[in-house]
């Protein structure tokens, strides 16, 4: 495929949730534990050494260990990853973040990607971990909707160029902070998320801890500290979606974990069953528990996936199905009479949002993203700025678009209906969008992604530098070099 046909073909398709089945047994928690205004979940019996088992796999692994696929899924993460933190970093979000705390900052120890300013570690990876998430651009695991490399990705990143550390190592901690993650989150899905948290922030921030640790040279005791004290700090409400504060989640968690990680190293003592206490991480802050996922052998990081579409990932489907219809159709909006979209009923309990004010807030509103799917034959980051979401005609048509909610339909599925004012429909069915586990974007398509992220804000030879950096980050004495390359000018 072309390049320009590449970049075509990934505008007008879609990216959507899988519901892949979990295999073990879930151990229940009563009714009332699946409201976040329900009293607490009864605790549960829990096997013992979870904690300390997860610490020993953290600090055993070898590179060796990866298999060649996993560590060509982890550049593959990591050129994403420094794409959306890059592409995002003259938003205001980061803007006021950077105003907020400059003052208060440390020694310039690591790099803002993109901007000129530099900050001490800890709020490097503070910013960056904001900054990769402000567009919703950012790669997602399916099964638990976790953003892996969002609080893992930004604190690797500051600590490596601080501490220098060569690529391999690099690579195996990065695939060890998103298997941490999504290990703990696949064990509390779904009910950890219905119950209001933003499990990448709660589950992210022991990512973070996991990763920087093996780069400090935590062994298992310290390491269990380090996951005891990520433990105590969860952040992340369901909440604050559509604020700037849901990027802030995993910004926070990438600070804490590498905090966590730091204050281990240096023999700073936590709980050695953080997780599965009476009081621990999974009995407090979850309904159902499935033990089996925190010894799981396979790499999570190989169900990662990649959005092509800056939005809220179950909107995706639908996105990719109006796409789909404006290409066929060709359709002037004013034609249109009304437009249906059958979804699957996760995406009205967090994309709801009827009358969306904001570029953040039409990230979440099913209905712009139809609507301005529609109207324009793109969704790329113009397209959910706060100038498009208050477009009169892309207002108008949203005020056309209803939603039918279908249990019958999978995470990663929609149907679109467009009635015609020639009084004809046409409809589509989107069965598995491009950037889904069965239809995954390809390298040059994260490579297209990544350009287009970063034009205007770093220059081509520097955008080149960066990918030629990412692909082979196994081979590179420095891994902080990737950073120094996101330096803005």
């Amino acid at each position: 495929m072309e390049k320009s046909e590449r970049r075509t073909f990934l505008r007008n398709s879609g990216l959507a949730i899988t519901a892949a089945a979990l295999g073990d047994a879930v151990t229940p928690v009563s009714a009332s534990a699946q409201s976040p205004t329900a009293a607490p979940a009864k605790a549960q019996e829990m096997p013992k050494g979870l904690t300390r088992n997860l610490a020993r796999f953290i600090v055993t692994t070898r590179f060796e260990d990866l298999p060649e696929n996993v560590r060509h899924e982890a550049r593959r993460t990591l050129l994403n990853w420094v794409g959306c933190a890059i592409g995002a970093c003259r938003q205001d979000t980061v803007t006021n973040v950077i105003a907020a705390l400059a003052p208060f900052a440390g020694p310039g120890q690591a790099t803002l990607l993109g901007r000129r300013e530099r900050m001490d570690i800890l709020n490097a990876a503070l910013v960056n971990g904001i900054s990769s998430h402000v567009l919703d651009f950012d790669d997602t695991h399916p099964l638990t909707t976790i953003h892996p490399a969002a609080p893992v990705a930004p604190a690797l990143l500051a600590l490596a160029e601080h501490r220098p550390v060569n690529g391999r190592d690099f690579v195996l901690a990065l695939v060890l902070g998103v298997e941490t993650a999504c290990r703990i989150g696949k064990a509390v899905v779904p009910a950890h998320y219905e119950a209001g948290w933003h499990i990448t922030g709660t589950a992210g921030v022991f990512g973070s801890a996991a990763a920087t640790g093996r780069l400090l040279g935590l062994n298992e005791q310290q390491m269990c500290w380090a996951l005891g004290l990520a433990a105590a700090q969860p952040v992340g409400l369901v909440e604050m979606f559509g604020s700037m504060t849901k990027s802030y989640h995993p910004g926070r968690s990438a600070q804490n974990g590498l905090t966590a990680a730091l204050l281990a190293a240096r023999g700073f003592t936590a709980s050695e069953q953080a997780l599965e206490a009476k009081s621990g991480w999974l009995n407090v802050l979850a309904g159902e528990r499935r033990f089996s996922a925190l010894t799981d052998n396979s790499w999570e990081i190989l169900n990662n996936t990649y959005k092509p579409f800056p939005c809220g990932l179950v909107l995706h489907p639908a996105v990719d199905g109006c796409l789909q219809l404006c290409v066929r159709e060709r359709l002037l909006p004013e034609l249109i009479l009304h437009v249906d979209v059958a979804v699957h009923p996760r995406v009205m309990q967090v994309a709801g949002i009827e009358e969306p004010k904001t570029g953040l807030e039409g990230k979440f509103s099913i209905y712009h993203a139809a609507a301005v799917a529609l109207v324009e034959g793109v969704a790329g980051e113009r397209q959910f700025s706060d100038e498009v979401v208050l477009a009169p005609t892309v207002v108008g048509l949203r005020r056309r678009v209803s939603v039918t909610v279908d249990p019958k339909l999978a995470k990663d599925q929609a149907r679109v209906t467009i009635l015609k004012s020639t009084g004809e429909s046409s409809s589509v069915f989107v069965e598995h969008a491009v950037g889904s586990l069965e239809n995954p974007m390809s390298d040059p398509m994260i490579e297209d992604k990544f350009l287009g992220l970063v034009d205007g804000i770093l220059a081509p030879a520097k955008a080149r530098a960066i990918i030629d950096a990412c692909w082979r980050v196994d081979t590179l004495a420095d891994a902080g070099e990737i950073a120094r390359h996101a330096a803005g000018s």
